[in-house]
């Protein structure tokens, strides 16, 4: 197949820069429909908001931010715990007086004047802590004080999931920077990234090849793909993809070729999409003792790498003990605003203003003298971590000499298949060469516009066939459009799809040539990684003798003091001795129905895009979950339910999570880059005609099939699923061939339930 002609770089960013304005006009336009159309109970059953919650405590966190612990109304709820969301670290949100249920599109807009936004810092199960953002918010320290007084007077307030326009407007900024710049200054690296230039050869390949074997290997425990894949990267000039499917130990290798990259003496950069994605690695490189920073804002980093994160650096350099002065200022600041007025409060809303005024001061103080250490921090450190637009921040811009960005010699960008190519351009402007890691056969980074256009062009094929036309395959998928991925899209037209990322761009530009595969995988039974690795990765996966035959039975669990639960080992049943099992529920028995849309559900159905649900299939789950745990002795914290559709989760989440306390559920997309000792997929989809929807993209089953470490469970219609494609054909047929099969009776699945 003939490779792509160079890209246009100015037509390049122009167009970027068109999708990018239509993902935040989508994204914008999503929010304030979302909160202005729908009340607030239904958005946390959709789960972007919680509400009925108080302000259980307020303190001054890292880089001098308040933060907020939210907590439920004892009077509202039924336990301590919160109800299901899908709030997580790091979301940008709302915290403000709670809305009546029929409060008025302006009255919500006043209410969220008079809130406050920050960034969710911790998620448990009781509660949730919230950073104020002071730069977003107007007026906060008086809204919070206002949201503390709301809450001791039997009020309630609620947090509501927000857009993030920060990370658009730096993608933004640099497609202008690339749409902008004379050919003449572009780096060599950027001509071989838009395929101006070739891939450039090591220039001396002897001498390459002695380094190579020349190698001393920190971990020389790595196996032979992941070494050569080691070896690659740090001999290509310019670029290297290091492609890691499941379970291969991709972040084992990537910490091996950052440490190599620094004991020769190069300064690298190391990003990902998101803050778990860097902050894994930071965890790996911090036993290495190696001189590194993590920049980014404190609130959604992990406990565990605080110690590396720059706000934290900062006071332990010599301006240290005065900045955590101003600190101890800022609480007692703080203390004196919660104190009443006969015990030294503020007496009257002057005083309390000028306690905001001061506080307000003591605040700039302590970034101004952050500030002074940044330099010195992030230019001596060999290794600087952010996430991909967190590098486009002021940090690194202040750190270099010129107040430009920093240089470095080396960026590696992980989970790069996860990322926008405009968020990668974000630390590549100035790279000398760049290591992309990932796997471009799971799930693409979600896009919003897309799935919108989507919706739109599936309602035009509805209304064609209502005029007459014959209904096709195609038009079938009308009822999936909410959860659609657009990535069956960029197959069909990629330089116009954000979901086409720089990994699959390099891909089809230079070819094979510029990756290296990870083989060996460390997550896997060998029957369960079987299938995607036939089909996906040409037959190369190879399941280590660590994993290959291990099975639920031979889990030993130690005692546990704390919880007061004794040592056990798992039985030997059939459901613990069967790496593969398939619950095929054809026949018609299990049918699938859309989410409940009646008068007093119809906005959580539209909310849930009317997502599939299979009530009958959920008492099948709820059924061998209860096996695994009751029978089985297995812990139901080992166990994991996963599903494509947000309604089957929303129908199995509260009587699962009820009876078996621990277990984790989630949606397929939700659940990349996971596992568990056990998993359970829900399928979801029976019905005569054969339709399937998004089920049928091969890379969202990918990521449903390569979670569980010993045991995989499909739950589903195999005469519907296999009408849906020929890679669900294929499955279907190498289940019936391969997996412990069984075909549930209906009535005795509704019997025992």
């Amino acid at each position: 197949m003939a490779r792509p002609a160079p890209v246009d770089v100015p037509a390049f960013a122009a167009k970027q820069l068109e999708l990018l304005a239509a993902e935040l006009q989508s994204e914008i336009a999503q929010t304030a429909e979302t909160v202005g159309g729908h009340t607030p109970a239904a958005l946390q059953r959709a789960g972007v908001a919680l509400i009925n919650l108080v302000v259980g405590g307020r303190r001054t966190g890292m880089g001098g931010r308040t933060v907020l612990t939210l907590e439920g109304d004892a009077a509202t709820a039924s336990s301590d715990e919160l109800p299901e969301h899908g709030l997580r670290t790091g979301d940008v949100v709302l915290v403000a007086e709670q809305p009546g249920g029929s409060a008025k599109k302006r009255e919500m807009r006043d209410l969220e004047k008079r809130g406050v936004h920050g960034v969710v810092t911790r998620v448990r199960r009781t509660a949730l802590e919230v950073a104020v953002d002071d730069d977003k918010s107007e007026n906060s320290e008086e809204n919070v004080d206002t949201l503390l007084q709301q809450s001791s007077g039997n009020g309630r307030v609620w947090l509501l999931k927000l857009a993030d326009e920060v990370t658009h407007k730096r993608m933004a900024t640099v497609m202008r920077q690339l749409q902008s710049m004379p050919e003449a200054n572009y780096t060599p690296l950027m001509r071989v990234l838009f395929g101006l230039s070739s891939p450039g050869l090591s220039g001396d390949t002897q001498k390459d090849e002695k380094d190579e074997k020349d190698v001393e290997w920190v971990d020389p425990s790595l196996n032979d793909s992941q070494k050569d894949a080691v070896r690659f990267a740090l001999r290509s000039p310019e670029v290297a993809l290091i492609h890691g499917p499941p379970g291969t130990g991709k972040t084992h290798t990537l910490v091996e070729l950052i440490l190599q990259f620094v004991r020769r003496d190069l300064r690298v950069l190391v990003c990902g999409p998101s803050n778990i994605s860097v902050d894994n690695l930071v965890e790996r490189l911090a036993t290495h003792a190696v001189p590194m920073v993590r920049l980014g804002h404190p609130a959604r980093l992990l406990p565990s790498v605080l110690g590396h994160a720059l706000d934290v650096l900062t006071q332990t350099s010599a301006a240290g003990a005065i900045v955590r002065d101003v600190r101890a200022d800022m609480d007692a600041r703080q203390a004196d605003l919660k104190k009443p007025k006969q015990k030294g409060g503020p007496a009257n809303k002057t005083a309390r203003r000028a306690i905001y005024g001061e506080l307000r001061d003591l605040r700039r103080e302590y970034r101004e003298r952050e500030r002074r250490c940044l330099r010195e921090l992030v230019g001596g450190s060999k290794v600087v971590l952010a996430t991909l637009h967190g590098a486009g921040g002021s940090q690194l811009r202040f750190s270099s000499d010129g107040g430009g960005q920093a240089q470095f010699d080396v960026v590696v960008i992980d989970e790069a298949s996860q990322a926008l190519e405009a968020q990668c351009w974000v630390p590549l402007l100035s790279a000398r060469k760049v290591v992309l890691a990932g796997d471009h056969l799971q799930l693409p980074p979600t896009v919003k516009a897309s799935k919108a256009a989507t919706k739109a062009t599936a309602k035009a094929k509805t209304a064609k066939g209502k005029a007459g036309k014959a209904k096709t395959k195609d038009d079938s998928k009308e009822d999936e459009v909410d959860s659609l991925p657009v990535d069956t899209l960029s197959l069909k037209s990629p330089s116009t799809t954000l979901e086409y990322t720089l990994f699959d761009r390099l891909l089809d530009l230079h070819g094979s040539a510029i990756k290296r595969m990870l083989t060996t995988q460390y997550r896997m039974h060998e029957r369960i990684m079987r299938f995607p690795s036939d089909t996906l990765y040409e037959g190369k996966l190879v399941a280590a003798d660590s994993v290959a035959a291990r099975l639920l039975r031979e889990i030993k669990y130690g005692a546990d003091t704390e919880a007061g639960t004794p040592a056990a080992t798992v039985a030997d049943i059939d459901e613990t001795r069967e790496p593969l099992v398939f619950i095929d529920t054809q026949g018609g028995e299990f049918p699938e129905m859309v989410e409940d849309v009646s008068e007093g559900e119809m906005t959580k159905g539209k909310l849930l895009g009317d997502s599939k649900c299979n009530a009958m299939e959920a008492l099948l789950v709820r059924q061998h979950v209860r096996t695994l745990v009751r029978d089985g002795g297995l812990r139901a914290a080992d166990i994991a339910v996963v599903t494509p559709y947000n309604a089957q989760l929303a129908l199995l989440s509260g009587p699962l999570k009820a009876e078996f306390p621990g277990i984790e559920l989630g949606s397929v997309d939700g659940f990349q880059g996971r596992e568990k000792e056990a998993v359970v997929v829900s399928l979801v989809r029976s019905n005569t005609a054969g339709e399937v929807g998004f089920l049928a993209e091969k890379r969202r089953l990918n990521v449903a099939m390569t979670r569980p470490k010993r045991s995989l469970t499909v739950i589903g219609d195999s005469e519907t699923v296999k009408r849906g494609s020929a890679f669900l054909k294929s499955w279907m047929e190498f289940l019936e061939e391969n997996a412990d099969l069984r075909y549930p009776d209906a009535s005795a699945v509704v019997a025992e339930s």
